[in-house]
């Protein structure tokens, strides 16, 4: 009970924290001295005058969210004497893998620049950077020499490291479970088997109704339908995120999915985000980084020749260009098992006073990182917003994708939940494709690492990536391909 207690004011101190920093806090500061020239406002009964005020007024509401947003993405806190890296990473197996892959990735990068004759970083002459401001909106149109850049990795290079992570600290005959495991992935994590997916993702029972499913042409859409869009409506009215996550499990209606993701998410787009967009809009005209080709290589290679997406070629560059710049992301590596990559003033290499994270947001893009932004086209239209959610989206989500954890949403953990449900639930496809030499993760790891976008028709991807924000989880990727 005492330690229930201690993690909970732990909690609560990390989110005052957070929130002190926050656009939101200045916001209810103002309010709150803006409040007392109010008449309702009396000085005998001032702190419930004050908080009947923001409940009346909306902004409890907004506090609610703000906080709320905090919980889903924040880990719960660990032991006090735990050190900073068991936040990222609690098994030191793994973050040496990740340690590992990433000076790959490192070495990948300036093996390449180093070959080009490129600068990391270098600031544009003042004509390119008219020129490109000018181009801004239709960057698409311009064809760069791409041909000698290469992306640093791609998702089969880093299956095969996840095929050879092994915990030094255990013999694979030590338990009769992970014995009979015949996957790629020989980790021993503890991931959910049926009757706890089914406890987890209750929403997704058979009794419940489903959009995708239970709004197609055979079923006539007041039984079920028209209900729900009524209710995603009023969700939206009240404009409550824990609400429109719970509504959401069961998908969203398209017109209101806009609306519902960027609620959850807990963006609301003010003045100073727009500001914020275009200050690393700047950054971009300004400075040219080799990140930046290689963001143009993986546009070219992927969205602009996929059937639903190459209309957004400018939006992605648009968005990816400002995302490496962006410093705010670096955030997200307290709990991620990554670190951002740092290199140095040149002259300097090896003194940490002239180290720089890059590039600046600490994520180096791989092939088919585009991806993750191109479906969001067709749900935002103004590139601040796509921007917000899209960066939001990432570090809640995304980055487990590609690195290296324990996590339960991380990919170890979806690669083993997918091919323990299979070896299990579908063990005759299971053994007929080993047994021809395809095996089943070799097929299903590209699908999970782009979190399927590109592979599933556009309507269906946003119906699963509903799910996706609705369980604050990616489990759901590893039943998908079931």
């Amino acid at each position: 009970m005492l330690q229930e207690e201690s993690d909970l004011s732990l909690i609560i101190a990390q989110i005052v924290q957070k929130l002190k920093g926050s656009n939101l806090y200045a916001q209810l500061e103002r309010q709150a001295w803006a409040s007392l020239q109010r008449p309702e406002i009396k000085l005998e009964s001032l702190k419930e005058d004050i908080k009947e005020y923001f409940k009346v007024s909306g902004w409890e509401k907004k506090l609610q969210n703000a906080v709320y947003s905090e919980l889903n993405v924040y880990p719960l806190p660990s032991h006090p004497a735990a050190p900073p890296e068991h936040l990222k990473e609690p098994l030191v197996y793994m973050r040496k893998a990740q340690g590992s892959w990433e000076k790959r990735i490192l070495k990948s990068l300036n093996s390449m620049c180093t070959e080009l004759s490129i600068p990391l970083a270098r600031k544009r002459p003042v004509g390119e950077q008219k020129e490109l401001l000018n181009k801004w909106n239709e960057m698409g149109t311009d064809e760069p020499d791409l041909s000698l850049f290469r992306p640093v990795y791609a998702p089969k290079d880093f299956l095969e490291v996840l095929i050879n992570l092994r915990n030094p600290n255990y013999e694979n005959g030590d338990s009769l479970s992970f014995r009979t495991h015949l996957g790629l992935i020989q980790v021993p994590l503890k991931v959910k088997d049926i009757p706890e997916l089914k406890e987890c993702f209750a929403e997704l029972g058979l009794n419940t109704g489903q959009l995708g499913i239970d709004d197609s042409t055979q079923v006539p859409p007041e039984l079920f339908e028209n209900e729900h869009v009524r209710i995603g409506q009023k969700v939206l009215a009240e404009q409550d995120s824990a609400a429109a996550q719970q509504y959401i499990r069961q998908g969203s209606p398209t017109a209101l999915r806009a609306e519902l993701w960027a609620l959850i998410l807990n963006i609301s787009s003010q003045p100073e985000d727009i500001l914020y967009y275009e200050q690393l809009k700047m950054n971009v005209i300004q400075h040219d980084l080799l990140v930046d080709s290689l963001i143009y290589k993986d546009v070219k290679l992927t969205a602009s020749n996929d059937d639903y997406y190459f209309v957004f070629e400018d939006y992605l560059y648009q968005v990816l260009l400002c995302f490496s710049r962006d410093t705010s992301v670096l955030g997200h590596f307290a709990y991620n098992s990554a670190s951002p990559p740092k290199s140095y003033i040149r002259g300097k290499l090896g003194l940490e006073e002239y180290a720089v994270f890059y590039p600046p947001n600490g994520v180096i893009p791989f092939h088919g990182f585009s991806m993750y932004v191109a479906p969001l086209c067709f749900l935002y239209h103004e590139p601040y917003k796509l921007y917000q959610i899209f960066r939001e989206m990432y570090v809640r989500f995304f980055f487990r994708l590609h690195s290296i954890s324990s996590h339960p949403s991380g990919i170890v953990s979806l690669c083993l939940l997918f091919e323990t449900l299979l070896q299990t639930y579908l063990p005759q496809l299971f053994y007929h494709l080993r047994e021809i030499g395809a095996q089943p993760l070799r097929i299903s790891f590209k699908w999970m690492v782009r979190a399927f976008s590109g592979y599933l028709a556009t309507d269906q991807l946003l119906l699963l990536w509903d799910r996706i924000l609705g369980y604050n989880s990616l489990e759901i990727l590893a039943g998908s391909p079931c």
